[in-house]
């Protein structure tokens, strides 16, 4: 796609709105591009992308920035700097006196700058990492969650197999390849648009990251058995799961939130389940749940966390976060186990997830729920996939990371109740 003036004002336009909005990115974009149909598919993969990167790699390219720090700025040290492009590329946006100062932006030698800085981190979260990663880990870790995330698929296992779909979207022209470790996942080449294909209309597809998938696969539902996804949102997983059981049983899709449960409402349809049933409690200590206490065969608590395995996706979330939210949600993610926990029943097993890197939103939450209820215990993850012939190199709990298999970030830890 040829870049032009035009499109670097849509992307400054939207830049501008976005480190001005109190609302996610995601949310920010796609209301910008429903005002703005004149933009196509190519059109808005460049300008989405651009503002993307500048939000990926803010602090350091502030720093390229000196002392005027503006959206349109950042976003001429992105496409010169990150991008590649040349002088002679961005002719027609760029002023002359843009142009010195952008030979000195490019000019700024990163080993210059303080490693938070260098790895486009805020300095809390570089601290809280540096606790929990070798340097040189911490940098590949940094280098993974700064890159864009592929487009993966799950096959609805109900309708299709995934041989089935990768010839299928091959012979569609789309490069596609089975993902690593998720048996139903497929990755994409690039981010074509899916929403109008044959396969996504009649359910045979879903988006969703192979980490998330794991997490189905963990909680390794039967058919026949009564199964709680307890934060359900949109319901990705909460679909996972009906599928497994071959839409024999019982699933709960439990969320606070009508709004995001009614999102699940179009995909429900087009999964051809009929064993979901979404409900909209008040809380966890919902009378609904209350109801079901004891009686559950396997729950999943993919619990509200602060969101920064999924950098890649959410990069702004780094800068949206703070100590002090993140230690509120601790405080959450713990009331909400404890009452997911009290619908296990005996020999029952429950799954705590979250897609943070934090070990307070996620190794601390667990120990402190084991030492409040003995009657849980921990499970391997790693020999719970490999009974499924999933390869991954674990441990007891799940550990997902973006540069070392490829996936957002997730966390999961298995219990079974005595």
């Amino acid at each position: 796609m040829r870049f032009n003036a035009a499109l670097f004002r849509h992307a400054e336009a939207l830049l501008s709105e976005l480190l001005r909005s109190p609302y996610p990115a995601d949310q920010v974009v796609t209301h910008y591009f429903r005002q703005h149909r004149e933009l196509g598919h190519a059109d808005r993969g460049f300008v989405a992308e651009a503002v993307f990167a500048v939000l990926r790699r803010k602090r350091s390219l502030s720093a390229r920035c000196a002392d005027e720090v503006t959206s349109r700025r950042l976003l001429l040290a992105a496409l010169a700097c990150l991008q590649g492009m040349n002088r002679r590329e961005l002719e027609g946006v760029l002023s002359e006196s843009e142009g010195k100062w952008l030979a000195q932006a490019k000019a700024v030698k990163m080993e210059d700058l303080s490693p938070a800085v260098r790895l486009d981190l805020p300095d809390w979260l570089y601290a809280e990492f540096s606790a929990q990663f070798a340097a040189e880990e911490l940098a590949q870790l940094a280098a993974g969650l700064n890159q864009p995330a592929p487009l993966d698929l799950r096959v609805n296992s109900l309708k299709a197999s995934r041989q089935g779909v990768l010839a299928r979207l091959l012979a569609d022209g789309l490069a596609a390849e089975p993902c690593t470790y998720s048996p139903l996942g497929i990755r994409l080449a690039g981010k074509p648009a899916l929403s109008k294909h044959p396969l996504f209309i009649d359910g045979s597809i879903e988006v969703q990251d192979e980490g998330s998938q794991l997490l189905g696969f963990l909680l390794q539902p039967k058919r026949g058995e009564m199964v709680a996804d307890f934060c359900a949102g949109a319901g990705g997983k909460t679909l996972l799961l009906g599928a497994l059981m071959r839409s024999q049983g019982r699933v709960y899709a439990f969320d606070v939130a009508e709004r995001r449960l009614a999102r699940l409402k179009p995909r429900l349809a087009r999964s051809g389940l009929s064993n979901v049933h979404p409900v909209r409690i008040e809380s966890e200590r919902d009378i609904r749940i209350r109801r079901l206490a004891g009686k559950l065969d396997r729950v999943l608590v993919d619990a509200p966390c602060s969101g920064l395995g999924t950098l890649r996706r959410n990069p702004d979330l780094k800068w949206r976060q703070t100590p002090a939210s993140v230690a509120e949600l601790c405080a959450r993610q713990a009331s909400i186990l404890a009452a997911a926990a009290s619908l296990v029943k005996p020999g029952g097993r429950l799954v705590y997830a979250t897609c943070s890197l934090l070990e307070a939103e996620n190794e601390v939450v667990v120990q402190g729920f084991l030492a409040q209820h003995p009657a849980f215990s921990s499970c391997s993850a790693q020999e719970i996939l490999a009974r499924l012939e999933i390869a991954i190199d674990i441990g007891e709990r799940l550990r997902l990371f973006p540069h070392r298999h490829g996936t957002d970030a997730f966390y999961a830890a298995v219990m079974e109740r005595k």
